[in-house]
């Protein structure tokens, strides 16, 4: 099976697997889903969305937090981690997002990734999710899962990201990533992987390696 035909398979397994392909994070607008992609960095989901509704309810919009005290941000999101080094970062995005858009969320990755803390992973999910443009989201679980399927042997997520790009049906591919997710969390999980029950041994390099 060549890689592109195992790309398209994988797709329509996930997605009868997992027919809800939805972000985890709780956001209403572009720049709630960029501060929230941001908390999320080595933190849950799930622990930023328990953050997120009082921080949002503070500072309601990129004008509140480009004039707000770092030190302030810090203590509504302390619980998630290197709070610090995150409340400097949305502070700044935000302010240059005042400077540069107008308080406005650029809509292409080129741009995003300029801003302060934002990477390619963070920019490719806001494109995809807010967008709806193609994006492929390379974050542990995609590298982990793509890298047992054979798409790659590599650990660089803008090399992964190039890769599955040509291998992934552009229109599926911000879905598959987030399929990708819960897949991780299920069933493909890094130390002990349910391979038996895994929707995608079938053409998995890693189950028939096993």
């Amino acid at each position: 099976m060549e890689l592109k035909e195992k790309a398209v398979k994988a797709v329509e397994l996930l997605e009868k697997e997992y027919p809800e392909a939805i972000c985890s994070l709780v956001y209403s607008d572009p720049l709630q889903l960029l501060i929230a992609t941001r908390l999320a960095a080595q933190c849950t989901d799930k622990r930023v969305n328990i953050v997120t509704p009082a921080l949002f309810d503070r500072f309601k919009n990129a004008e509140d937090f480009a004039q707000a005290d770092a030190e302030e941000v810090e203590e509504y999101i302390k619980s998630c981690g290197l709070y610090k080094t995150k409340a400097r970062d949305i502070v700044n995005m935000c302010r240059e997002l005042c400077g540069r858009y107008g308080g406005t969320v650029p809509d292409n990755i080129e741009e995003l990734v300029t801003l302060p803390g934002v990477g390619r992973k963070t920019a490719n999910l806001v494109v995809g999710d807010i967008f709806g443009k193609p994006a492929v989201v390379v974050d542990t679980h995609c590298i982990r899962i793509t890298g047992r399927l054979g798409f790659h042997d590599s650990k660089d997520a803008v090399k992964i990201e190039k890769i599955l790009r040509e291998l992934l049906p552009a229109e599926k591919s911000n879905d598959f990533c987030h399929r990708l997710v819960l897949h991780g969390r299920a069933v493909c999980d890094a130390r002990k992987p349910k391979c038996d029950v895994c929707c995608l041994k079938e053409i998995c390099c890693y189950a028939k390696a096993d």
